[in-house]
């Protein structure tokens, strides 16, 4: 009785039972009898051994004080016990056959309660065997209506009936399991009705207006993540906490969020939607709050007085199914695969439910995650959240994000609260070409303190965490994946490399990126600290890290820095300028002012400028041909945003990549670039006296430009920083900036 096995019965006990039982005739020793020298957890002894019991009341003060502590900890230890007998003036004795007591009550009484649910169980189910056996007997021909003659029994009808008892059997112990684990009873007799009404032929065509029944989930069942014939969801225990100490927490409330947050998601992705309004340029979709708030109650509590709003919603075809992308979307590693310039690291905490039958649907998982602008103005979103996959019909889909209220759970509460995940997710629905329709909605309420002022348009605006980036990210990812099925590259100039040569390659450009991004955004995938030195432009962050002697982590101290400029260009523009080839010279201080030959291109997708490259320096220089450098570059550009990533890298090193060899032991120390689109003068960047007009005449078109570096700034770990190596790193990176402005007047 002493075990832990029994803490998730004492959690979700209602104490409303006791009076119900002793209704039913059970009535049992009251937990304020102490038995002095014995309790309901000895062992047996004989008759004539056992000492004679001796019984003391407690007063009703001790009684509630007793009672109380054992709602908190139903096991006290030694120093627990010894600090309730000297307040309550009782034995230490005393106390612990007290709480074996109350405990072993405790366990009888829900035995008791698990069987009178038995008990009405099994009276369902022989009167369901009575009325098959009453059928069986008077049968009636379904053509005529009268009565029929009873042939023989197929054997395949006898197999049936005997796997239709067994599984009933089974699913009486399930429901007994459950009623234990959530703490209130639940009913296996459930009707399977499905959660869109009548309508099993949903209108979800593509290019017609609306999700048809989408949003008509009233008829959701109580537990509702699947309906299976009334089957219950399979329950799994905790795989470890990712983020702090496992405290026990109600799961139950948990399944009842992520369904309102579900519920929510349909209804509020539906095309016709009132929730959304058109912004008052007629250009994109805005949230309607006044409507959000009277259809939709406060899932996670009301909004914290400083945080703000952004909500926004997409749609795009991806290149995929929806059971595939169901797939990875519920396995967190290919979810962050997924998503390079979003998600900075994330990892699963607990997975509630498994899905049922084989499948995604019901699947109810409590992650957290690291959400990131590739910028140094704006801090990482650490949030906690639950992700719950549903079937919604035949190849349609819905999975649905949802933050916990903090007041819900405790598992890292000394951390604040920055950014609350609201219901956000996506609607997957298949297409006739194998691809798949997705509509992405982002919600969410944040501390816009924390983000420096120009970049809080950005995130306002939606293009910083908004569905655009989303569903271009996604599609980003499944060219790359149609991409590499391709035929082996060869091009004019170019060396032709095999398919194992190109994964090998992709998957060096990802970890490329990956230690860029953190090393801007300061995530926790590296531990970065940070550098506060006076001669560096506030607007500059240096940040350093110490070598942990892991396989493809410089030798020594890396030092970063990174910085975010508003400029009156537009994206395309600059996204052409920085990756031109031809112009390298004009920005790039370490091209020795030469051009660069690209030696390799493996395309990630349709146009050119998506890719992972090899440049080669055309630079006569001593040192550049005596290291036999090469540069790894990866680009992308689409409507969210672009990026420009690259690292020197050795040749020798890069041969052995591209041959199909092991990335993983190839130094990296990346530097690049990012661009997010802006289309107006909102963020009251520009002044009167600036252009407002871009080169290509274009009024009220400029971009957000973040440039980083990272250099090695020792190649002893255990070596003191040097002033000079930080005003080494913060030169290069105003230089190179200085370059980019002189080269667009």
């Amino acid at each position: 009785m002493d075990g832990h096995g029994d803490m998730g019965l004492l959690e979700h006990f209602d104490p409303s039972l006791v009076g119900r039982m002793k209704e039913d005739g059970y009535e049992s020793r009251s937990g304020s009898d102490n038995i002095e020298g014995a309790s309901g957890e000895d062992q047996d002894v004989g008759d004539d051994q056992r000492p004679k019991k001796k019984y003391n009341r407690h007063t009703a003060n001790q009684i509630q004080e007793l009672e109380s502590f054992f709602k908190e900890c139903p096991h006290p230890d030694e120093k627990q016990r010894s600090e309730l007998s000297r307040r309550l003036g009782l034995e230490s004795k005393q106390i612990k056959f007290w709480f074996q007591n109350r405990r072993t009550q405790m366990k009888t009484q829900l035995e008791r309660h698990e069987n009178v649910i038995l008990r009405q169980e099994n009276d369902k189910l022989r009167a369901e065997n009575e009325l098959l056996k009453q059928n069986m007997s008077d049968p009636i021909c379904n053509n005529c209506g009268g009565p029929m003659v009873p042939g023989p029994v197929a054997y395949e009808q006898q197999q049936l009936r005997i796997e239709n008892a067994r599984l009933k059997d089974e699913l009486g112990r399930v429901c007994a399991l459950a009623n234990k684990f959530l703490g209130r009873p639940l009913t296996s007799s459930a009707d399977p009705v499905s959660p869109f009404g009548s309508n099993t032929k949903l209108d979800l065509a593509v290019g017609r207006n609306g999700y048809g029944n989408l949003g008509h989930t009233d008829n959701m069942l109580p537990m509702g993540l699947d309906n299976n014939g009334g089957v219950m969801m399979p329950l799994m225990k905790p795989i470890g906490n990712a983020v702090g100490n496992e405290v026990p927490y109600d799961r139950s409330m948990f399944v009842d969020l992520a369904l309102a947050a579900m519920d929510e998601l349909i209804k509020i992705a539906q095309i016709e939607s009132p929730i959304w309004i058109k912004s008052l340029d007629g250009g994109k979709e805005v949230l309607n709050h006044e409507e959000y708030m009277r259809t939709f109650p406060p899932c996670i509590g009301m909004k914290p007085s400083n945080f703000v709003t952004e909500a926004t919603r997409e749609s795009g075809v991806v290149l995929v199914n929806s059971s595939a992308l169901v797939e990875t979307l519920m396995d967190v590693n290919g979810w962050v695969e997924m998503f390079p310039s979003l998600i900075s690291r994330a990892a699963p905490i607990d997975i509630i439910s498994s899905g049922i039958g084989g499948t995604k649907s019901g699947a109810l998982q409590m992650i957290h995650a690291e959400f990131q602008v590739i910028s140094p103005f704006v801090p990482v979103r650490q949030v906690k959240f639950l992700r719950l996959c549903k079937q919604l019909a035949e190849g349609v889909w819905a999975v649905v994000d949802v933050s916990i209220n903090e007041n819900q759970e405790n598992l890292n509460a000394q951390t604040p609260v920055t950014c609350r995940r609201l219901p956000s997710g996506c609607i997957i629905q298949d297409m006739n070409n194998g691809c798949c329709k997705v509509t992405w909605v982002e919600h969410s309420e944040y501390d816009e303190s924390a983000v420096h002022q120009l970049f809080r348009p950005v995130l306002s605006s939606g293009k910083g965490f908004g569905a655009q980036r989303w569903i271009a990210a996604l599609q980003r990812y499944y060219e790359c994946m149609a991409m590499l099925m391709s035929p082996t590259i060869s091009g004019e100039g170019q060396r032709a490399i095999n398919m194992g040569g190109k994964k090998s390659m992709l998957k060096l450009a990802r970890r490329m990126v990956d230690n860029f991004c953190s090393g801007v955004c300061a995530s926790t995938l590296h531990n970065w600290g940070n550098l506060v030195v006076e001669n560096v432009s506030e607007d500059v962050r240096i940040l350093t890290r110490k070598s942990i002697n892991e396989p493809g982590d410089p030798d020594g101290i890396v030092l970063s820095a990174s910085t975010s400029v508003w400029l009156p260009v537009s994206q395309q523009r600059l996204f052409e300028f920085l990756r031109d080839e031809q112009s390298r010279s004009q920005w790039d201080i370490l091209s020795n002012g030469g051009m660069l030959q690209e030696m390799v291109q493996i395309p990630k997708g349709q146009g050119h400028w998506n890719c992972v490259s090899v440049l080669r320096s055309t630079a006569v220089d001593a040192n550049v041909n005596e290291n036999n450098m090469l540069i790894l570059q990866e680009t992308w550009n689409d409507v969210s945003g672009s990026l420009v990533v690259y690292a020197p890298v050795n040749m020798q090193s890069l041969s052995v990549v591209m041959t199909g060899g092991d990335s993983t032991y190839v130094a990296l120390l990346p530097s690049g670039f990012v661009i997010l689109p802006d289309n107006s003068f909102s963020n009251g960047e520009p002044n009167e006296n600036q252009v407002k007009r871009d080169r290509d005449g274009n009024i009220g078109s400029g971009s957000f430009l973040t440039v980083g570096f990272q250099i090695l700034a020792s190649n002893l770990p255990s070596a003191k920083l040097t002033l000079e190596s930080v005003e080494t790193v913060h030169n290069l990176i105003s230089c190179t900036m200085q370059r980019i402005k002189t080269a667009f007047n």
